[in-house]
């Protein structure tokens, strides 16, 4: 979810009938897991110095307004380094975070780096890239991993045989550690393996297929860990598509 406008600047406070309404929602739904998305203007390894402080103002006020409405994680995009090279990029996201979490002592909420696409120039399509950022932070227990499908198929890892699944989870154990992965979104990709584009696709109808998101839910080690699908949304009297992505995921649970 977004606790504000995804395409502003413009900030939201929250007033406290915002948040016992959130609450009740919370109760009358049964939602038990939640994650809010910081808005995709916010770029961390900015060179635009304006640009970035003004990221980092947003990321800290989207992280204090997730901790009001007890959200556990805020999902963030890492960066662009602008032509400026990745390990500058990361070095200016490192010391971003750092400095938002120190001006944050009682935060409740976890930030989780996604994994993206590989588009122009940013960070984040790599499990190296994401590792040197993590390496980089103080307060480690304050951040995470969100993996999204289609990113990392569009990026380059292949999933889509249980080999090819098996090999690219091992590869992000071994480089950020399962410990740390703490969000999945499910999506399929409208574009071919290593695209380096990031376009969703409903489940089983894209390049990434069916096959693969059976793996993902009967590996063990994903049980616990909350998954969300940000497929397309279903344009006007077309079928219910979340609640068909739902159900195939669902049907690829094996029993036992």
């Amino acid at each position: 979810m977004f606790t504000k406008n995804s395409q502003a600047w413009k900030e939201r406070s929250l007033s406290a009938d915002d948040i016992t309404l959130f609450d009740k929602a919370r109760e009358e739904t049964g939602i038990r897991e939640i994650a809010s998305h910081t808005s995709y203007l916010i770029n961390l390894a900015s060179p635009d110095k304006k640009k970035q402080n003004q990221s980092c103002h947003a990321l800290k006020q989207e992280l204090i307004r997730a901790s009001m409405l007890r959200i556990p994680y805020v999902v963030l995009h890492p960066g662009s380094h602008g032509g400026k090279g990745e390990e500058e990029g990361i070095q200016r996201i490192r010391e971003s975070i750092n400095e938002i979490l120190a001006e944050i002592p009682d935060l409740h909420a976890r930030l989780l780096l996604e994994t993206t696409a590989g588009q122009g120039t940013g960070i984040g399509h790599t499990f190296e890239q994401l590792a040197a950022i993590m390496e980089g932070i103080r307060e480690k227990e304050k951040i995470g991993v969100c993996l999204d499908t289609c990113h990392i198929f569009a990026a380059g890892y292949d999933i889509r045989t249980e080999d090819a699944y098996q090999d690219t989870m091992d590869r992000f154990d071994s480089t950020i550690g399962m410990a740390r992965l703490c969000l999945i979104h499910l999506n399929d990709s409208k574009k071919d393996f290593g695209s380096r584009v990031d376009r969703h696709e409903h489940i089983g109808e894209g390049h990434i297929g069916i096959h693969a998101f059976g793996y993902l839910m009967n590996d063990t080690r994903l049980g616990e860990i909350p998954k969300i699908i940000e497929t397309p949304n279903p344009k006007k009297n077309e079928k219910d598509w979340d609640k068909a992505n739902l159900e195939k995921l669902r049907g690829r649970v094996r029993e036992g």
